[in-house]
């Protein structure tokens, strides 16, 4: 009778907690059991398993009892990231390497039936614990680039269960993998602010998101230009921190989604309007994060903003105000980042061309009415900026000069976001409401005209809050220690929605 254990991570939200994996073989009824709470996946691990250790050329001991036990058995385990440990532990029990041999290393990895190793989801998380640990971990050749990203943990790639056996071994060594040439900020591939012809207040309104890291609502009738400026937000943002950055690739890691040539690119999505609260929000049996999350230290774009089901666009309030999604099922609670940039785009009305100076509208008053009431106030009301994007006449078109590019834009918004960071250690978006009248408090003038427009506007707290924001940014930007009344009426008047206060 032998027990052997091994060391690797279970995945749960961002988080990859420990998992040993112990392996028990005794004389009795042959029989290859799993418990610790398995899920189906890791329940057909058996049969990968002993697939993999007999084309590898190792004995599979079929004529013992071997129970295998995943603890702790409260934890969920999904996926076939457990195959790697679990095939060594019962190499180790059976006698054919030494149990010492596992000892302080972490193996995460899901066998073929011929003995390779295929990349498993998460590889970040597992490479994140395994540096607070202090151990080695080894992991798929397909994950070694991703992991490699954390600094300070050692990563052995490995392709086979063979190759691995082979290292514990001595016999053939495997070299720990070097952190990957990356590209780092390619804003050269994001379209620039150039392309877009006039429309300079909306220009303003989206220099003065990217500076502050405020939510936008561009509105205005079709094709004129409300999808060109929010996918040219990215280019103007500032590079991605380093911890930041590794937040954001995490999440795509946890779906397998993460391309080690986006590392440091601040992330760009843009769900169609028929998307579930699931698929924006994050869910699932296992739950999984959403457009919200991928969007974590980026930009989602909701074009088309009426025609998303109300009840998908209410479930992001709450990450809204606090950048943080929990989604809660029967058997697990998993936790999710997402403080993103929202930019949404709409028209006024179902036709498009309310207001429109050549062509007419065709919706009634209810209609209209029936559309914009698909947007709730308290949604609404965090959102910082909401800016027309007019229809452009022909000879702005064809004869206007082309705009600002967005060089010029961003070093003004990296000139703004250094202030902030210097201040208060965070964008001016994401100030605490305890501190805002601390930080964001206007000059004398500034303070009377907020007054005045609290009173005749009936805005709410959060409102007057998110105007007082704005008129930070709108300072930073034009380098002066306070909000002045010119900023204070800038702001504001970005709280107008469609012709109207709200």
């Amino acid at each position: 009778m032998v027990i052997a254990l091994a060391r690797t991570r279970a995945l749960d939200g961002l988080s990859a907690p420990e998992v040993t994996v112990e392996a028990h073989i005794a004389y009795g009824f042959p029989a290859f059991n799993l418990v610790g709470l398995p899920d189906t996946e890791v329940r057909e691990a058996r049969d990968r398993v002993r697939a993999a250790i007999m084309t590898s050329r190792f004995k599979f001991p079929s004529d013992r009892r071997i129970t295998v036990n995943l603890a702790p058995a409260e934890l969920p385990k999904e996926g076939g990231r457990f195959d790697l440990p679990i095939a060594l532990s019962i190499l180790a029990a059976s006698g054919q390497i030494e149990p010492r041999k596992l000892n302080d290393l972490e193996f995460c990895g899901e066998l073929s039936l011929n003995g390779s190793l295929r990349g498993i989801r998460g590889a970040l998380a597992v490479a994140l614990a395994a540096r607070k640990a202090g151990r080695t971990v080894f992991l798929p050749t397909a994950n070694a680039d991703e992991a490699a990203l954390v600094r300070e943990v050692k990563i052995i790639p490995a392709d086979s269960l063979l190759a691995v056996c082979a290292h514990l071994t001595g016999q053939t060594p495997i070299a720990p993998h070097t952190q990957p040439s990356t590209v780092l900020d390619d804003v050269k591939s994001i379209p620039d602010l150039a392309d877009v012809r006039g429309q300079f207040q909306a220009r303003r309104a989206l220099e003065v998101a990217a500076a502050g890291a405020h939510s936008l609502l561009l509105y205005g009738p079709p094709g004129t230009g409300k999808s060109m400026l929010a996918q040219r937000l990215p280019g103007l943002l500032p590079p991605l921190g380093e911890d930041e950055a590794l937040e954001s690739a995490s999440v795509f890691s946890v779906i397998g989604k993460f391309d080690t040539k986006r590392w440091r690119t601040r992330p760009f999505r843009s769900p169609h309007h028929s998307a579930s609260a699931a698929a924006l929000i994050g869910g699932g049996s296992v739950p999984m994060p959403g457009e919200v999350s991928l969007a974590h230290h980026g930009v989602l774009f909701l074009d088309e903003l009426p025609e998303f089901d109300r009840r998908v666009l209410e479930s992001m309030r709450e990450p809204l105000e606090t950048g943080v999604v929990c989604i809660a099922r029967a058997r697990q609670r998993a936790e999710f980042p997402a403080r993103f940039q929202l930019v949404a785009a709409m028209n006024p009305c179902p036709c498009g061309y309310s207001g429109h100076p050549e062509r007419a509208c065709t919706c009634t008053t209810a209609k209209i009415a029936s559309y914009r009431e698909r947007l709730s106030g308290p949604l609404l009301d965090r959102i910082d900026l909401s800016i027309e994007v007019p229809a452009l006449s022909w000879t702005d078109l064809s004869g206007g000069t082309a705009g600002e590019p967005s060089a010029a834009v961003r070093e003004r918004v990296l000139k703004a976001r250094e202030r902030q960071m210097a201040r208060q250690g965070v964008p001016n978006a994401h100030i605490e409401a305890g501190r805002v009248e601390e930080l964001c408090a206007p000059n004398a003038a500034g303070a009377a005209l907020a007054e005045a427009a609290m009173r005749r506007l009936n805005l709410s707290a959060r409102a007057y809050h998110r105007i007082l924001r704005v008129a930070r940014t709108l300072a930073d930007l034009g380098g002066e220690e306070c909000p002045s009344a010119a900023h204070m009426a800038e702001a504001i008047q970005y709280r107008r929605r469609f012709g109207g206060n709200r």
